[in-house]
């Protein structure tokens, strides 16, 4: 398997000569941490066995979340809390989609496009269950953002995981929709497009030339919801692209797959490594910007609403399983070892005795 830091390792100074004028910042970060994900220039971690006094040394990931090296279990744990909020009803997959002519605006104002996007396509659904009398206005979204298509081109959407139910205004009765069909996604997309060019007027911001009037919007039935879940805590942490989908580097040139929406084939495209890093480099999110949010009755801060609902619909769920870090044991005698030095970026941060 040809890793990512692999590649970057190799041919990242040619791809900053060539894209020097579009990479930030964030894009510079991102690039030297996954190069330097478990390797000595991410610090190292030493070990000694009480037992035989045996040492080992360790080299920790960067911790970066556009890494693919890194954070195996964040997405796991993400998905695991989700299933915790499932409720015994149907679900949906509503997914809101910004033109292509819009894509260069949003390249350049990424933090406030990514929020307006969130908060149009929230109000959006907000204003459908508030209008629609089988369903409780008060809802409980799970939204997702993507920015890039299969391919890892530069492609702007938010998915949102939406119940077939809701609380009433005042939170104590709860209302279902039955059947398959719940919004119809082209006046999704009608009020979509009113919201976000609203909010672009707000912000003194002017809609491009050529932007078609009408845009797309998505509303598909998922059934329980779990494997809409699954597919959105794919690329929650760790970058777009699995590294298991990285096929070769031969003559400066990288294949990767991919797996094609309409005939769910796998494709493969093989092109330059620059290009390749820029494909994946472009997708780095601005700092401390949130991927994935909860809102309405799956929000932090409405617990006790969550349980009440889960009560009254006689949710049953299993305890979250907490998560055991297992030790670090000798090659030796295999007894579990103690960490007495950890070193990150040539700062010492834990420094124990034997």
């Amino acid at each position: 398997m040809i890793n990512l830091a692999t590649i970057a390792n190799k041919y990242h100074v040619m791809f900053e000569q060539r894209y020097g004028k579009k990479l930030q910042a964030k894009h510079h970060y991102a690039l030297k941490q996954i190069i330097a994900c478990h390797t000595p220039a991410a610090g190292a971690m030493l070990y000694h066995c009480g037992d035989c006094h045996e040492d080992k040394t360790l080299l920790p990931s960067c911790g970066h979340r556009h890494c693919p090296s890194c954070q195996h279990k964040c997405n796991s744990h993400w998905l695991a809390m989700q299933q915790q909020k499932l409720l015994p009803i149907d679900y949906y997959l509503a997914t809101f989609t910004l033109p292509a002519q819009l894509r260069p605006f949003v390249w350049s104002h990424q933090k406030w496009a990514y929020q307006a996007m969130f908060l149009a396509a929230k109000e959006t659904l907000d204003a459908f269950f508030k209008n629609d009398k089988k369903l409780g206005e008060c809802n409980g979204l799970v939204a997702v953002l993507h920015t890039h298509s299969r391919q890892l081109d530069f492609h702007p959407h938010v998915h949102f995981i939406v119940p077939a139910g809701g609380l009433s205004k005042n939170k104590m009765c709860w209302l279902t929709k039955t059947g398959k069909y719940l919004f119809t996604a082209d006046n999704l997309a009608k009020v979509f497009r009113g919201k976000f060019i609203a909010m672009m007027k707000d912000a003194s911001y002017y809609l491009p030339n050529k932007t078609p009037t009408e845009w797309n919007a998505d509303c598909e039935y998922v059934g329980k919801g779990n494997e809409a879940l699954t597919y959105l805590a794919r690329y929650l942490y760790r970058g777009v692209i699995s590294e298991n989908n990285i096929l070769a580097l031969e003559n400066d040139e990288v294949s990767f797959q991919y797996k094609d929406s309409k005939s769910k084939t796998f494709k493969t495209i093989t092109e330059h490594a620059c290009k390749f890093l820029w494909r994946v480099i472009q997708h780095v999110l601005p700092k401390g910007f949130r991927r994935a949010r909860n809102y309405g009755f799956l929000h932090g801060n409405a617990k006790a609403t969550l349980k009440r609902l889960q009560l009254q619909l006689n949710v049953n769920l299993p305890p979250l399983q907490p998560v055991i870090k297992k030790p670090v044991c000798c090659d030796k005698c295999h007894q579990p070892m103690e960490l007495y030095l950890m070193r990150i970026a040539n700062k010492i941060i834990l420094d124990g005795t034997r």
